[in-house]
């Protein structure tokens, strides 16, 4: 008996092994032409040669509503439903090229056929949700010909967000739920192992001008965290001090008569403690004013960073814009990073913001910085910047645990350290995070230090925040779902 199976595994081992096939082989290939050929001109043109030429005369069909056809119901079908009408069809298939697989079939080493397997979804021109279903297809060589041998569509639902493989994995999905949310362009940076492992780019920036890699994006209070580490970097280097009272470089005209100005620091302003409103004009007098007692609770305020920026500028005589080029923009190599417009913005890369009914708004262009809103960056370049924080570059030990400490109790169970939010992940793990909201501007990050783990998406539209649950959820996995959860608290 052992002998029997001795030689019967030895067989086995004999045989070669057919795997799946690369994308660059000439089967996948010429599948994937036949696919192309099948749906993409025969179905969604309702051309229905091709699927007399493509169809074998022993087709199966096996479709788990529809139950199972050979090559003449299959076509009388097709001819009497989707395609009585081709003019006013409503059915748009489209495959998910990225799930595709490919095996070969051979007989006696010699190639006979292919099993192309994978997920296809369909699209209604009414707007009616989309439908998503796998497929495995059986093609074979008949007198040299690739024909469809045997179908079998299966496991057909409605398409839901919670789908997120055939959506992150597909650009086709993508592109279509992008659509679907009215959002023209989506730019998304993956941070693995403390290092940018990928920069996604989806959309147009205009009709028939898809969205580079390198697309500007305005990041609204995506600002905030760059002027956060300016200052973090110019104390790790005893040039600043974290607490020193503001007002001996700078006290803001309208505040004269007010001495809690005095106890305005730059702890203070990273963590939102100021007592600022967020702006002044939200003040019906539209002038600046103090709250509540600094260092008492927490406010979020862009005046806080603008009130920080003109103290900086004053005691170092420069812009916040050359501080920033010579202790962040520069070392980093964060070449299409700026707080003001001038000459060197690549109009032709920047992402114009886009309301919900799809108007453009005006391009807002700063002549001089704002330390709170409108940087122009790139998910590269600001990824730069990520990752540096992750490592705390340019930062003493004592500023760089300084910037991830929970400073002031923030919303919904979260703190505010230094220039980022804080999520406490249990068990000793945390998120830093910040987002950005403008006209026509939604943007958010987070990174993982103790993993080296990190997203930043950007988006350029008023509806840009409909994208992030199901992006945080597919990239930052259980931890994207306790980010969530935070999220929901009431």
């Amino acid at each position: 008996m052992k002998k029997y199976l001795l030689t019967f595994f030895t067989l086995l081992l004999a045989l070669p092994a057919f795997n799946q096939v690369a994308e660059n082989t000439e089967l996948y290939k010429t599948i994937m032409s036949r696919d192309s050929l099948l749906f993409n001109i025969g179905l969604n043109t309702c051309d229905i040669r091709q699927f007399e030429n493509l169809l074998s005369d022993s087709l199966k069909f096996y479709h788990d509503k529809d139950g199972i056809s050979d090559k003449v119901k299959f076509l009388s079908d097709l001819k009497n439903g989707l395609c009585k009408d081709p003019v006013k069809r409503q059915v748009k298939r489209t495959l998910v090229k990225e799930d595709t697989k490919i095996y070969p079939l051979y007989k006696n080493e010699v190639l006979y056929g292919a099993i192309q397997e994978g997920t296809h979804m369909f699209y209604e021109r009414d707007g009616h949700q989309p439908g998503i279903a796998k497929f495995t297809h059986v093609w074979q060589l008949e007198k040299g010909a690739w024909k469809l041998f045997t179908s079998l569509s299966f496991d057909h639902k409605p398409y839901e967000q919670t789908d997120v493989k055939p959506i992150f994995d597909s650009d086709t999905g993508i592109w279509q739920w992008l659509q679907r949310n009215k959002i023209p362009v989506l730019g998304l940076g993956i941070i693995k192992g403390g290092q940018l492992q990928q920069v996604k780019m989806y959309g147009e920036l205009r009709k028939g001008f898809a969205a580079p890699y390198n697309t500007i994006f305005n990041v609204a209070s995506l600002t905030k965290p760059v002027t956060a580490l300016v200052a973090l970097k110019l104390i790790s280097q005893g040039k600043w001090d974290l607490d020193e009272p503001l007002y001996k470089y700078w006290t803001d005209p309208d505040l004269l008569q007010d001495p809690r100005h005095k106890k305005l620091t730059t702890r203070f302003v990273l963590s939102h403690q100021t007592g600022f409103p967020n702006w002044r004009w939200m003040n019906k007098d539209g002038k600046l004013n103090l709250q509540f007692e600094p260092g008492t609770q927490y406010q979020y305020s862009g005046e806080g960073m603008e009130y920080l920026r003109k103290a900086l500028e004053k005691k170092f005589k420069k812009s916040l814009q050359q501080l920033a080029d010579e202790l962040i923009f520069r070392p980093l190599q964060m070449t299409d990073t700026r707080y003001v417009w001038d000459a060197k913005v690549d109009t032709a890369r920047l992402a114009p913001g886009y309301d919900e009914q799809g108007n453009t708004y005006e391009t807002l262009k700063n002549k001089a910085p704002n330390a709170a809103d409108d940087l122009l960056t790139t998910i590269e370049d600001y990824s730069k910047f990520l990752v540096s924080v992750m490592q705390g570059e340019g930062l003493s030990p004592e500023m760089n645990e300084a910037m991830k400490t929970a400073q002031v109790a923030s919303i919904k169970g979260k703190h505010f350290g230094l220039g980022f939010e804080i999520y406490d992940l249990g068990k000793g793990q945390y998120a830093l995070s910040h987002g950005g909201s403008d006209k026509g501007v939604q943007t958010i990050v987070f990174i993982l230090p103790q993993t080296g783990e990190g997203l930043l998406i950007f988006t350029n539209s008023d509806k840009g925040t409909a994208v992030y649950e199901p992006l945080i959820r597919h990239y930052l996995g259980d931890n994207g779902e306790k980010i969530i959860e935070t999220e929901m608290r009431q």
